[in-house]
């Protein structure tokens, strides 16, 4: 069984994405179909760059010394940010360009059942736990959003970790509608609220399959998710990421990616150009 597992980004974050598939061939050994959507927006951002292709075969020739069956490709969308986002009311945002351009996969030649994952997830346990769910008759699966589903009607769904049914959603014009909102309508958490808005049918699941807290012995998914303390608002919100490794460890108390980071490190070590990898 092949695995589709879409990521989006640029080359600044490959880092971090690159931990995320460690873990995932950690626990999976199926052949992988890596998916990096990416763009190159360096007249707005230096850093703004699309991956290149010497970390796209890094990466595959990495989750190849596990199953020689998968694959690593990288799918600019840079025409469709420009086309549909660039004039757009979030093209200003909190978050950068890139985190809405999931939106753009019911255009591009993409497999019809899709693990999409965002840059800061690890993974627990196998993925195809979560691959084999079905959904044919829904959109796509997801978790609530911990902090989300207080403030919004209905079933907020995070959209950091999302199983994706293609077909149905170019049948109900799901992503059509959604970058339509982005596009007209000012919003916090643009990509997200605009899939929750724009919903006909998804299938609300456990959150092992999205855990944005602590991590559980069935967790499939961690998710590196804002945080909000207890007392806050005296103290304030935390967003550490899975590649924050001295606050993984002694603010969230998380060590169960060690094994992770050592072999990232020896990856580091061996690479005559670390910084494919350098977060």
């Amino acid at each position: 069984m092949r695995i589709p597992i879409c990521y989006s980004g640029n080359r600044k974050i490959f880092g971090g994405i690159f931990l995320s598939v460690l873990s995932v061939i950690k626990h999976t050994k199926d052949p992988l179909d890596i998916i990096l959507l990416s763009m190159d927006l360096s007249d707005r951002d230096p850093l703004f760059l699309s991956f290149s292709e010497e970390q796209r075969t890094l990466m595959e020739r990495v989750i190849r010394e596990v199953n020689p069956e998968s694959t690593v490709r990288i799918i600019d969308v840079t025409e469709y940010q420009k086309q549909y986002f660039d004039c757009g009311k979030n093209n200003e945002n909190y978050y950068t360009p890139y985190a809405s351009i999931r939106l753009f996969l019911d255009l591009l030649d993409v497999p019809d059942k899709i693990i999409y994952l965002d840059a800061d997830i690890m993974c627990c346990g196998d993925a195809r736990e979560h691959f084999n769910i079905d959904i044919s008759d829904y959109e796509f699966a997801a978790t609530l959003d911990i902090v989300g589903r207080h403030w919004f009607r209905g079933q907020y769904c995070n959209s950091g970790v999302l199983l994706l049914n293609m077909p149905k959603i170019r049948e109900t014009g799901l992503f059509a509608k959604a970058r339509n909102m982005v596009n007209d309508k000012r919003m916090l958490m643009p990509d997200q609220s605009a899939i929750h808005k724009s919903t006909t049918k998804k299938l609300v699941l456990p959150y092992r399959f999205n855990e944005q807290r602590s991590i559980k012995p069935d967790t499939v998914w961690k998710h590196f998710c804002k945080g909000f303390p207890l007392n806050f608002p005296l103290f304030p919100s935390y967003n550490w990421k899975q590649w924050h490794r001295k606050e993984v460890h002694e603010k969230l108390k998380i060590f169960d990616f060690d094994d992770i980071y050592e072999q990232y490190d020896k990856l580091m070590a061996e690479e005559n150009n670390a910084e494919l990898i350098k977060i």
